[in-house]
């Protein structure tokens, strides 16, 4: 069975894109921090005849994240998608935090991608292609947001370094820009949003997109 890993699965967006891609008859593994975060979206995944696999991890935490991967993959096998939906979403502006907190809110919206990207990217070039989505934001800087604005920025760079670095081997990467506040029945509902991620995958080679924006 075709398989998925989100990561950051919370009721948003995360929970949206599980519930699309299990209609779609994936099986779906699913990381966040908490365990009850997990059990929602496999709630989820199930409420739909999905197939859900669950594992806890801190996306800062290298080692616990690398191994919450390979407990999915060991589970579902290599997956056809991987999503990062993981961010530190909080107001400030450039001079309210300290170093120490620009690295925790980079380590979370930029380098835990990374570490996913580098963990199971390799595999799904190994075995011949696949998808992997990075929920992005922030289309223009915004002074209040800064933290989040330069790590949508930091994602943004990244989707374009992995699609040179796994493009050849079929795997399409792409980031979805969501230009909003995320809330159920608005221009912004998960479910909407949730679309985008399905159809990027279902892409054909040579019409990939790198990025949409919703909103």
């Amino acid at each position: 069975m075709p398989a998925a890993i989100v990561i950051g699965a919370g009721p948003g967006i995360g929970a949206a894109v599980a519930r699309r891609l299990a209609k779609e008859g994936l099986a779906i593994g699913v990381i966040a921090r908490s365990e009850a975060t997990v059990e929602a979206a496999e709630r989820v995944v199930a409420e739909h005849g999905g197939e859900a696999v669950g594992a806890t991890a801190d996306v800062t935490d290298e080692a616990a994240l690398r191994a919450a991967l390979d407990a999915i993959v060991e589970r579902l096998g290599v997956p056809e998608v991987l999503v990062y939906n993981a961010a530190l979403i909080q107001s400030d502006a450039i001079g309210d935090l300290t170093a120490a907190q620009h690295l925790e809110a980079c380590a979370v919206n930029v380098v835990g991608a990374i570490t996913a990207a580098a963990h199971v990217g390799p595999r799904m070039a190994d075995a011949g292609g696949g998808t992997i989505l990075l929920t992005g934001g922030m289309p223009e800087m915004v002074p209040g947001v800064a933290s989040l604005s330069l790590g949508k920025a930091g994602l943004r760079a990244l989707t374009e370094l992995l699609q040179k670095q796994f493009g050849d081997a079929g795997v399409h990467v792409a980031t979805i820009t969501v230009a909003g506040t995320v809330a159920p029945g608005t221009a912004y509902d998960p479910d909407d949003i949730a679309e985008h991620y399905w159809r990027l995958h279902t892409q054909p080679v040579g019409a990939w997109e790198r990025e949409v924006v919703h909103g």
